[in-house]
């Protein structure tokens, strides 16, 4: 500074400089001061940058004393043992404290954060349900409080006892090993039209083989009529292992004891049902294992009537189906329609010819009475409950009450929604998920875009199939249109004094709503496929390209709007990006933009594809479940683990460019040495803390697509490099193995 002056100084005219040199003398003066004057403005930077990096380190390390913060951090203090290395074991650090002072109580077979939510859910639906029917309720909620007051009236369910279903079993032409030698094997009974009866009187969807409506998976623009196996009443995998297995020998003791409370002869009836629980296992047999049915083309078989006739000539179709579906819905030999398993259809008419006509009947009527033995009186059901002890492990039925609300919401899911969004949900929650949705949508676009295994013309493909993914938030806006409401339920009928007769009714229209839709136009964003607000879960459809947050899954451990974003992102944007990878798992990849079953992989592509997955198939075949001591499915279990993999990732990314963008967050109260990046996967693992009965986590394992909860968190958090910077993880660490597996 003091150059500058003397500088000045000197270049002044009375300093006694000629005219000449006093030009380039102000000319250095004025280098200098530009010099000065640059120096001035970097230092000033330099502070306001110090400034910003003090702000934004106190803001990092600042501590949130909000009610939504607070809140937050009780939650995850009340989950977390911090002893357990994070390293080591990541499930067990965030959940270590849930997993031991977590008990389940006798009705219960397992707890975790969604069945958590949904005892809330019930409380609130309580209040609004359990309420006198006033004179200005809508008709669709004066259905659900006559469904819910019926199912609550155990006194008339006593007085009415097994009536109900001796006067359908008589309808039907009596249960055979009920009836004895009454039951004329040489009578005109024949199971074609015993079958078709039962789906008339509400009774699902058969029994013996499966219709349904469904969009063609080659043409989703259209519906056609499919034909799939049967739902069986244990699942192929238990029933394969004879009646040396205790659910097995469970399954049979509790079809016997329900034939002889409806007045069988006990010995009679060891030896039919015996023969009935050997047709069954005949049923599973002919089935195809869950593994196949992984592959969607594998599913897709178009025929006409006439080639199904000529192929399985042991049914007339055209008849069976003209019987069933409504009046002004008629097929021909012409009309295409879907078997999903040929095999099946081959070989069950030889089943059929080799097994006599009472065996089916008896099988028949077993599985619409042990259908119907929820709702039925407390005899039926204690002998239920002693079957789920074996099977589940459930010791003791729930409270009736929360009972009543579950199978009200289940049965009159639209209604029951349109009750509910009217008083409890917020639109802000549906706003904040919309806008995590686009967040991560964009980051699993900008992954696709640094892909390095996929081709030019694949990749392309696949960004618009993400591009086009459509999203339900919450609820439709048609819940709140109360002429669509009365519109859509207005045929429906409730016995006021018969609760079976209800329950059928309520079956009856579904089915009836579905035949009738065969010949209308596909509507993929239809408001009734999306009504269902009070289900707490989400949802990712393959013929719609799109995906489902219902407005229950946004709250609980999942999402609140008042607590840091790294705990949404860890618990509502997880799942999201679950979701959003569920369109290019091992499914849903066999899918394009528009939902059609179609191959749009480059060969050399989906090879890549294939060997990552496999990775992934090895890696969790390799968890051993210690409850049950079983191995997991990683073929069943492929597609959630992809998802699960991808969604984390996804998420985290998407949460990570948040921060580059808004700075980071304030931490929670108790938990302040945990950065905003280690919360998020705290919190993206407390979404799966649970504990499961034994008997209920060997069911999940042998029927389930998904890992058990501590897997899908292990598995993912393991293959995550960031996870292991986050948390300084060595290499070779249990949470950061050398080989890691990755899809997306």
């Amino acid at each position: 500074m003091s150059q500058l002056a003397d500088s000045i100084k000197i270049c002044s005219p009375s300093h006694g400089i000629p005219e000449k040199k006093r030009h380039s003398c102000f000319v250095r003066t004025l280098i200098i001061l530009n010099i000065f004057f640059i120096i001035a403005i970097a230092l000033s930077i330099a502070v306001i940058y110090r400034f910003a990096a003090l702000i934004k380190e106190y803001k990092s390390t600042s501590v949130c004393h909000d009610t939504g913060c607070v809140s937050a951090a009780a939650d995850v203090l009340r989950y977390m043992d911090a002893s357990v290395e994070p390293c080591v074991d990541f499930y067990d650090f965030a959940c270590g404290k849930f997993l031991s002072e977590t008990t389940l109580t006798d009705e219960k077979v397992t707890i975790d954060t969604f069945n958590q939510a949904r005892d809330k859910m019930q409380s609130q639906l309580l209040r609004l349900i359990d309420a006198p029917i006033v004179p200005d309720d809508l008709q669709s909620f004066r259905f659900i409080k006559l469904l819910y007051s019926l199912c609550m009236n155990q006194t008339q369910i006593e007085e009415t006892g097994l009536k109900s279903m001796i006067e359908i079993h008589n309808l039907l032409g009596g249960w055979p090993v009920v009836v004895g030698d009454q039951w004329n094997p040489n009578s005109t009974w024949n199971w074609e039209k015993s079958s078709n009866d039962l789906l008339k009187a509400g009774f699902g969807h058969a029994y013996l083989f499966v219709i349904s409506i469904d969009t063609d998976m080659r043409n989703s623009s259209r519906r056609r009529i499919v034909f799939d196996e049967p739902t069986l009443g244990l699942s192929r995998e238990f029933l394969l292992q004879g009646t040396n297995d205790s659910v097995v020998q469970a399954y049979y003791d509790y079809m016997t004891d329900l034939a002889v409370i409806f007045g069988a002869d006990r010995e009679n009836a060891k030896q039919e049902l015996l023969d009935v629980l050997e047709f069954e296992k005949n049923l599973a047999n002919i089935s195809m294992p869950m593994e196949q049915r992984r592959n969607s083309s594998e599913l897709y078989n178009p025929l006409t009537f006439k080639e199904i006739q000529t192929k399985y000539p042991y049914l007339n179709w055209v008849e069976y189906i003209n019987n069933l579906f409504p009046s002004h819905i008629k097929v021909n030999d012409n009309e295409t329609v879907i078997l999903n398993s040929l095999s099946f259809f081959k070989n069950f008419g030889t089943l059929l010819e080799t097994t006599p006509n009472r065996t089916i009947a008896n099988y028949l009527f077993w599985r619409l009475t042990e259908y119907s033995a929820y709702y039925l009186n407390s005899e039926i059901r204690k002998r239920q409950l002693l079957y789920n002890t074996v099977t589940i492990g459930k010791k003791e039925l729930s409270a009736r009450w929360k009972e009543c609300i579950s199978l009200t919401n289940n049965k009159l899911s639209t209604a029951v929604g349109a009750l509910y969004i009217r008083e409890y949900f917020h639109p802000v929650a549906k706003e904040t998920a919309a806008s995590m949705v686009e967040q991560i949508r964009k980051e699993f676009k900008d992954v696709l875009k640094k892909n390095e295994w996929m081709d030019a013309k694949t990749k392309l493909a696949a960004n618009n199939k993400v591009d086009a993914i459509v999203t339900h938030i919450g609820y439709p806006d048609e819940l709140y249109d109360d002429k669509k409401l009365e519109e859509y339920h207005k045929t429906i009928e409730i016995n006021s004094t018969n609760y079976l007769a209800s329950i059928l009714n309520i079956n009856k229209f579904y089915m009836n709503y579905e035949l009738d839709s065969l010949r209308k136009v596909v509507n993929k964003t239809d408001w009734i496929s999306h009504s269902s607000p009070t289900f707490i879960n989400a949802f990712y459809s393959f013929e719609e390209n799109s995906i489902e947050l219902p407005a229950g899954i946004l709250g609980g451990m999942f999402f609140a709007s008042d607590r840091p974003l790294y705990m949404n992102f860890g618990g509502i944007g997880f799942i999201i990006g679950h979701e959003l990878t569920h369109g290019f798992d091992d499914e849903g990849r066999q899918y394009d933009q528009h939902g059609d079953l179609l191959n749009w992989w480059d060969n050399a592509t989906e090879v890549h594809f294939l060997q990552r997955a496999q990775c992934m198939i090895e890696q969790y075949s390799n968890f051993t479940e210690p409850l049950t001591n079983l191995s997991i499915n990683g073929i069943n279990t492929q597609g959630e683990n992809i998802a699960d993999n991808g969604g984390l990732k996804f998420a985290y990314n998407a949460y990570k460019k948040w921060i580059k963008k808004n700075g980071s967050e304030r931490r929670l109260p108790g938990l302040q040495q945990y950065t905003p990046e280690q919360m998020f996967w705290i919190a993206s693992a407390q979404t799966w803390c649970s504990i499961d009965r034994t008997e209920y986590m060997r069911l999940r394992i042998l029927n389930g697509v998904h890992a058990p909860d501590k897997y899908r968190v292990i598995g993912s958090i393991s293959n995550s490099d960031e996870f292991s910077q986050d948390f300084q993880c060595k290499p070779g660490q249990p949470m950061n193995p050398v080989k890691k597996c990755t899809v997306w």
